[in-house]
């Protein structure tokens, strides 16, 4: 079976075997996944603008006809030797499954395909004619671990000539989320704002990150999404208590609910992950809150979040109707949120 673990992925990238002739990389954390199938294609030395010699394909054009694929691994290089078959947004779908499984039985000879998928089960359909196929290698691409976290922040920290201390690295790693373009786009912004400075230091992480003491919306959103009362309860109150209507921590709520619907809906019909989900989500979840956001996403199906909705807005009804009872009736909605987050932490 030619597969490889999620360690050996970068070591094989480094010295790939030109024996295998479909590559497929896949996996949850999609950023990963572009990133390698990236490092793969420039690896071939073939120029990557040239449409002659790379062609880029989307599955769902594929699918919607059989055959293609394997007409295009067939057609005869016209201005260099070797061609690369560029095939992003694959999935389990049919025609392309059965393109693929024609492909190892008769491979080509002057041609790659370098097949880009999401999160593919064991025992899938795609994944397993890759693992099974003679001349396919399947490269899964899952979130970092602290090690790979702490590589990528090497590499993109030291590019810009600085260093980070303990403390903020820490810090740093405990507000990336689990997808490696975002990752990367962070540290970017990050080393970007330390321009001129030689070592990153926690304040440095904690202005980036946008740390506005009790008087933002999002720690207490958080806090009920997340079930956690006392976070709740402490945040509300600093955030009325500052002189800030209430009305605005139950509308943010509201928009946070619709954003897990869409969220929690491409989970269900497309089988993605929540770091996935999270990572797609647009507009973008801001790095800080991708970790809260992903757990939340396990915790509130489809059908809490639709009542949530429903609580909200009335609520938000109820406090315009009563404007004396603003701030009572929009706690006791809030925590009632809170009750439900804490039973699906449970």
């Amino acid at each position: 079976m030619a597969q490889k673990k999620a360690h050996e992925v970068d070591r094989w990238l480094a010295r790939p075997e030109q024996t295998y002739r479909i590559v497929l990389i896949y996996g949850p954390d999609r950023g990963l996944v572009s990133e390698r199938a990236k490092r793969y294609a420039t690896g071939t030395g073939l120029p990557l603008d040239d449409p002659f010699t790379v062609v880029r394909l989307e599955a769902s054009e594929v699918e919607q006809q059989p055959g293609r694929l394997a007409d295009e691994a067939q057609t005869v290089p016209m201005f260099s030797d070797q061609r690369l078959i560029w095939v992003k947004g694959a999935g389990n779908h049919k025609a392309f499954v059965a393109d693929v499984t024609a492909l190892n039985s008769n491979p080509p000879t002057d041609c790659t395909i370098l097949i880009e998928a999401g999160d593919l089960k064991k025992g899938s359909s795609l994944r397993s004619a890759a693992e099974r196929g003679a001349c396919a290698m399947a490269l899964p691409c899952y979130a970092d671990d602290g090690r790979g976290v702490d590589a990528v922040i090497d590499e993109a920290l030291g590019a810009a000539g600085l260093k980070i201390s303990l403390e903020a690295r820490q810090l740093l790693k405990a507000n990336l989320g689990g997808d490696r373009l975002a990752t990367r786009g962070e540290l970017e912004k990050l080393a970007l704002y330390c321009k001129g400075a030689t070592e990153v230091t926690p304040e440095d992480i904690r202005s980036l990150i946008g740390d506005v003491a009790g008087l933002s919306t999002d720690e207490a959103v958080d806090a009920i999404i997340s079930g956690r009362f006392q976070a709740f309860d402490s945040a509300f109150r600093r955030f009325v208590a500052a002189g800030n209507p209430p009305f605005l921590v139950l509308s943010a709520t509201l928009r946070q609910v619709h954003a897990l619907q869409i969220m929690r809906q491409a989970m269900d019909s497309q089988g993605v992950s929540a770091s996935s989900a999270v990572a797609g989500a647009r507009p973008p979840v801001f790095f800080s809150r991708r970790k809260t956001v992903e757990t939340a996403l396990g915790r509130w199906n489809s059908t809490a979040l639709k009542n949530a909705a429903d609580r909200l807005q009335a609520a938000i009804l109820r406090t315009r109707q009563k404007p004396a009872l603003t701030v009572p009736l929009a706690r006791q909605a809030l925590l009632a949120l809170t009750v439900e987050g804490a039973r699906g932490r449970r």
